[in-house]
C-alpha cells in the first residue's frame, strides 16, 4: 500500500513539471521556476522566453554542448582552446576535430539525463575534453581524474603498444570556487613533489577554470587583450553589457559563437530538446527527492520503536528496582 501511495505522489509531482513546462512553452510570458517541496532541492527554472538571450545560460550543460560540441561548432571550440592553452600567432592550432555525441539527441528525446561534455581532438593528435559543472558536488576532484582516465585509455586496444596512447587535456569549467588556488585559471601536470620542475609525463594536463573567482578578480578594458578573458566575458551572462559586446566585436571565434547561441534560442526544435533536457533533470531531481523523503520516514519510524523500546526497558527496571 505504502508503494502504491508512494508512485502515485511521484507521478502527481511529474504531472506538476509536465503541466508547467507545456504552460510555460504556450504563454512565454510569464516567468517562475519550478520547485519541490521546502525540503527538497529546486528544480531547473523555467524563466521567461521573451526576453532574449539574457534569460538563457552558455554555460548550461545543454546550451554549451550545442554551441560548442557538435560537427559545425568547429570554428568556436578551436578559438576556445587556443585561449585556454595559450596559443596565439603562429602558435596556434589551426584546426579541431569534433567527436560528437551519436545518442545525445535520443536521450535528449527519452528524457534521459546525460553527460553533456565537449570531446575534440587537436591536430597533434591530443584529445580534448572540455566539462562544465555548475553545482559543486564535492566530487570534482576525483571525476574529473575518471573521465580524464577514461579518455587516455580509450583509443587503446588489446595487445597495442602504451606509446600509442594520445596526450590528454580536460578543460574544466566549474561556477563554485574550486580548486583552491589564487587565479580562476589553473593548470595541473604529474610533477615530481620535491623537484616541481620535473614532469613526470605531459600525457596528461588538467585545466580549471573557475568562474567564482573569475568575477572576483574582474579586471577593467585592459583585460580585453586576455583571449581566454574575453570568453568569460562571453560565458557570464551578467557581464556588463559593454564589455561583453566589445569582447564579441574583437574576437571572430566569439561572434560565430555568439551567432550559434541566438540561432539555438530562436529554432523550435531546438527550444524543444532544451526543454525535454529541462524535464529530465526535473524528473531526476524529483525522484532523488522522493527516494530521500521515503528514507526519511523510514528513519523516523525506525527510531519511534527504538524510542518506544528504550522507554518500555526503562520502565520494567523501574518496576525491578522497587
Amino acid at each position: 500500500m505504502n508503494r502504491e501511495k508512494g508512485a502515485i505522489e511521484l507521478n502527481v509531482r511529474r504531472l506538476k513539471t509536465l503541466v508547467l513546462y507545456a504552460f510555460s512553452k504556450k504563454f512565454s510570458f510569464f516567468s517562475f521556476s519550478v520547485k519541490q517541496n521546502s525540503k527538497s532541492a529546486p528544480c531547473i527554472g523555467m524563466n521567461n522566453l521573451s526576453n532574449g538571450l539574457t534569460d538563457f545560460d552558455p554555460l548550461n550543460n545543454f546550451f554549451f554542448y550545442k554551441i560548442f560540441g557538435e560537427r559545425g561548432d568547429e570554428v568556436q571550440l578551436l578559438g576556445f582552446i587556443n585561449a585556454v592553452l595559450g596559443k596565439t600567432g603562429n602558435d596556434q592550432f589551426t584546426s579541431v576535430k569534433i567527436h560528437e555525441s551519436k545518442s545525445f539527441m535520443a536521450e535528449i528525446l527519452g528524457n534521459k539525463s546525460c553527460v553533456l561534455d565537449v570531446r575534440a581532438r587537436l591536430p597533434n593528435g591530443s584529445y580534448v575534453n572540455v566539462e562544465v559543472q555548475i553545482k559543486d558536488k564535492h566530487n570534482f576532484d576525483r571525476r574529473s581524474l575518471f573521465y580524464l582516465s577514461k579518455e587516455y585509455t580509450r583509443s587503446l586496444k588489446s595487445g597495442e603498444d602504451y606509446v600509442i596512447l594520445p596526450n590528454v587535456i580536460a578543460i574544466n569549467i566549474v561556477d563554485f570556487d574550486f580548486p583552491k588556488t589564487k587565479n580562476f585559471h589553473s593548470c595541473f601536470h604529474l610533477h615530481e613533489d620535491s623537484e616541481h620542475e620535473i614532469i613526470m609525463t605531459d600525457a596528461l594536463e588538467v585545466h580549471f577554470i573557475n568562474m567564482v573567482k573569475y568575477r572576483k578578480q574582474r579586471k577593467d578594458r585592459q583585460a580585453l587583450k586576455d583571449p581566454l578573458y574575453r570568453w568569460l566575458l562571453w560565458f557570464d551572462k551578467n557581464s556588463p553589457h559593454e564589455m561583453r559586446e566589445e569582447a564579441i566585436s574583437m574576437d571572430s571565434a566569439i561572434k560565430t559563437a555568439e551567432e550559434r547561441f541566438k540561432n539555438i534560442i530562436q529554432d523550435e526544435d531546438e527550444l524543444d530538446a532544451y526543454y525535454r533536457y529541462l524535464m529530465a533533470e526535473c524528473d531526476r531531481t524529483s525522484e532523488l527527492n522522493f527516494a530521500i523523503e521515503e528514507n526519511d520516514k523510514k528513519w523516523q519510524i525506525l527510531l519511534a520503536d527504538k524510542e518506544a523500546e528504550n522507554a518500555r526497558l526503562r520502565a520494567e527496571l523501574e518496576l525491578k528496582s522497587k
